[in-house]
């Protein structure tokens, strides 16, 4: 007999192969962010960098971002409900007994370790490091949160472990504070554009 935490993992799994199946594309266009000057690098990103020196040193050409195909849309989205589903939100605190720690999950940790496990699960189906960015953010309540933000032709789109859904960064509800550099993997820059949300207009 499962487990219950098995089962419940079984659910999700075939709650994702379900949507999957049935979703058919709904890949829309999405406006790019605008990245100001370089600027304050998070500190959790800081401590994480001083453990993996090499993943924070590198360097890309700065290039156009490149065409997200429907198979591509299909990794995203299956990548973010997969990841969503399989480890569990709980507090850097409650897991590692810090305010503050990035690190790559097991099977629980808080919103930098969902990203941080995206962003390994897409550099393994071969996206590039410079488009995938870990991205600060603000939600109305005023607390801060960590996403995944995926740069492509078509636009910037979000990957989020309090979302589903993978949606063009205008079609969230977020305020957008900085995000990790192209051209540096150990780099953040502004986002001067962070303010603009636009739910729904794309739909």
């Amino acid at each position: 007999m499962l487990s219950t935490g098995k089962r419940i993992f079984v659910a999700l799994a075939a709650l994702v192969a379900a949507s999957t199946a049935a979703g058919g594309s709904d890949l829309r266009p999405a406006a790019a962010m605008i990245t100001g000057s370089v600027t304050s690098q998070p500190i959790g990103h800081y401590e994480f960098c001083q453990r993996h020196v090499s993943e924070c040193a590198v360097r890309s050409k700065v290039a156009a971002a490149p065409k997200l195909t429907e198979h591509g849309w299909q990794v995203l989205r299956d990548v973010n409900m997969s990841v969503n589903a399989e480890i569990i939100a709980m507090t850097d605190m409650e897991v590692y007994g810090k305010e503050e720690f990035w690190t790559y999950p097991v099977d629980a940790g808080d919103c930098e370790e969902f990203v941080l496990e995206k962003r390994k699960r897409l550099l393994e189906k071969g996206f590039s490091v410079a488009d995938l960015l870990i991205t600060v953010v603000r939600k109305p309540d005023g607390e801060g949160h960590a996403v995944l933000t995926v740069r492509t032709s078509q636009g910037d789109y979000i990957l989020d472990n309090l979302s589903p859904d993978v949606k063009p960064w205008t079609e969230t509800s977020y305020t957008y504070l900085k995000r990790q550099a192209s051209f540096h993997t150990g780099r953040w820059v502004t986002i001067e554009n962070g303010n603009v949300q636009v739910v729904g207009a794309l739909r």
